[in-house]
Parts: C-alpha cells; structure tokens; sequence
C-alpha cells in the first residue's frame, strides 16, 4: 500500500513572526515590502511611499481579502491596521531545516518542494489507513511541540492527492483520502484544485465547458491533447486521481530510523527487546538495500505521558551489520528506567550515514 502525505506548514512567514513576537497573536499580520516616508513629509500614512507585495499573510488578515503576491499598497486599504513585517528570510530558512530534519526522521522518502513543504512516503511505516492517520498526528504534534508552529497534512495514494488534500482544510487541517475514495474525493473539486492548474488553463477548460474535476475525468482525451498537447494527456490522468511519480530525494541521506507505537503501552522489557530487534532488522534491510554504512546508533522513546527520550551511541569506525544495531540499541534500552512510567513508543535509529566503497569495508 502507497501512503503519501503532504506536509504544509500554515501561513509560514507569518506564523514564524508570530511566534517569535506573542504580541502579534490574533492581529492581521502582513509579511513583505516595506513602507518608507517621504522626504520631508508628515507621518500620516496617506504621506508614506508603500512598496513591494505580500509575501504571506496572517489568517487574520486574509479575512480581509489580502493575498499572497497582492500589492501592499491594495493591502494597506483593505487592513489600514495590519502590521507589517520585513522579509526575514535568514529565519524562516533555519527554522525550516528544523522542521525538514523532523520530518526526515520519520519518512522513507522525503522530497521538499518549498521552504515550507514536503512530501513523505511512509508506507512501510503504516499498515493502513486508520495508521497513516494516527501518524500525521504524530507528526503534526511533534512539530508544534518543538517548533512552536502548526501544519497541515493530506494524507493519500500519490503525490498529487495529497497536496490538494493538505490545502482542503486550513489552517491545522488533516485529510485522509483513501485509495477507494480518490475518485469520489475529486469528482466535485474545481479544476484549479488540481497542481499546475493556473488561470490561464482553467480559463482554456472553461471554453470547453470544464469547470469540475469530474468533467475533466470524463472528457474525451483526444480533445485535451488536441487543445494542450501532451499536458492535455496529464491533465486528464491527475483528473482521475493517476499519478505514479516517485518522490525526489535530491539531498544526501544523513540518518534512517524506524519507528512503533504499542497497540498498549508497556514496561515490559521482552516486548521491548524484540520490538528494538525487529526495528534494527528493519533499518538494516533499508540501509543494505540503498549501499549505506553508519558510524551512529541510537534509541527514541516516548512515554505513556507523551514525553520523549533519545539516546545515541556514535562508534570509531564504519559498521554495516544488524547485529551492532541490535546490539547497541538494546544496550541504550536498558538504560532507560522503565518503573514509573510506560512505554507507548520506541524508535531506532542509525546516523553518520555514508555510501559503502572499498576503504569503508576495511572498517566493518
């Protein structure tokens, strides 16, 4: 089973200076451009020059009507009491390679496609759908709990699905599409839900009588290529939920990690040593099968009351066993004081991750 999700972080310039500056919270918030007064004129705002365009906006100030990409000038006499914010884009980057190394963590794939959006293939880290759901929220607490900032997620088969069902309720949304229910799902949609669909091609499907995805689904693909060429042919397959394209990882993997949560929360050490074997079993298939070795094991759990522990090991040389795994991940088990308090989840992980070559196999 193919699960994607679509992690997108909500109102992001925004919310990052909203939560650095708890003042802002619940006021229209305008981030871009800048205003600057004019040499030797008053203050009064009628007097000052306003430049540039909105960047991102607060969901309070698109209450107003104020967009992304909308002059400030358009903005300011919709909100004349919006607060603007310069572009801090040195912050926004920083606190987004916090949230992609979280997100990284817990994904078999993972391709960002923005500063402020990814999408994870966790499908061997799911067994169904009821899971995948119940490991968005996983992920969407973590972020909030250690970035302070929240997100939504769409949860579907394919790329494609799961970016239209991330936007489908906003802000702090979550949407699971099922395989079964994607035609269903699109079938009322605009066609400008779909990726790529700009107003320009709405506008051109408009002409043919297309304003639903379900009439796009329908339509004779003869007369979408004849129309947009081979897009034509692209449209129609997005229109019918098809979409096999492969997640892009274009970085260079730095750590693997495999993760279980109890069915019920537990103490007891057996259940928790093979739950650790089974996951470094795991981690080791996966590293195998991609040519990498590791010089880092270590351990994530979190308990029955939600609190999190990690521990880690980092070893002098290059190893490519289950057996270190096993055996390190166990040993870092065992330190951890399991009396007061139940065990909800466990993690495994290996970290300092390097291709295999032939000077890294003298150091196994």
């Amino acid at each position: 089973m193919k699960v994607i999700l679509h992690v997108d972080m909500d109102s992001y310039f925004s919310a990052v200076e909203m939560r650095d500056h708890p003042e802002l919270k619940g006021l229209p918030v305008i981030v871009g451009g800048e205003i600057k007064a004019e040499k030797g004129a008053s203050t009064d705002s009628k007097d000052k020059k306003i430049r540039g365009v909105v960047s991102t906006c607060s969901y309070e100030a698109r209450k107003f009507g104020i967009h992304s990409a909308m002059p400030l000038s358009k903005a300011y006499e919709l909100c004349p009491d919006a607060k603007l914010l310069p572009v801090n884009m040195a912050l926004y980057k920083r606190v987004s390679r916090e949230i992609m190394a979280i997100l990284r963590e817990h994904a078999d794939k993972m391709e960002q496609v923005g500063i402020d959006e990814a999408f994870l293939d966790v499908s061997t880290r799911v067994r169904d759908w009821s899971e995948a759901k119940s490991y968005a929220l996983m992920l969407k607490n973590e972020i909030l709990a250690n970035i302070g900032l929240t997100c939504s997620v769409g949860i579907a088969p394919n790329k494609t699905i799961a970016k239209i069902a991330s936007d489908f309720e906003k802000p702090a949304g979550l949407t699971v599409v099922e395989a079964g229910r994607v035609t269903d799902f699109l079938a009322p949609l605009n066609v400008n839900r779909i990726p790529g669909v700009g107003p320009k091609t709405a506008g051109m499907l408009k002409e043919m009588g297309i304003e639903e995805i379900n009439q796009l689904a329908s339509c004779d693909v003869q007369a979408l290529i004849a129309k947009f060429g081979k897009y034509g042919n692209k449209l129609h397959m997005r229109a019918n939920g098809i979409d096999e394209r492969e997640l892009k990882e274009e970085r260079v993997r730095q750590s693997l990690s495999r993760e279980r949560t109890f069915a019920e929360d537990t103490s007891d050490a057996s259940v928790l040593n093979t739950c650790v074997a089974t996951l470094a079993e795991e981690i080791y298939n996966a590293i195998e099968k991609e040519g990498f070795v590791f010089k880092t094991v270590g351990i994530r759990v979190r308990f029955e009351d939600f609190t999190v522990l990690t521990r880690a090991k980092t070893l002098r040389t290059f190893h490519s066993d289950v057996n270190t795994i096993t055996r390190i991940a166990t040993h870092l088990m065992a330190k951890v004081g399991f009396e007061a308090k139940k065990v909800r989840l466990v993690g495994v992980r290996v970290a300092k991750l390097t291709l295999l070559d032939d000077k890294q196999m003298r150091f196994v």
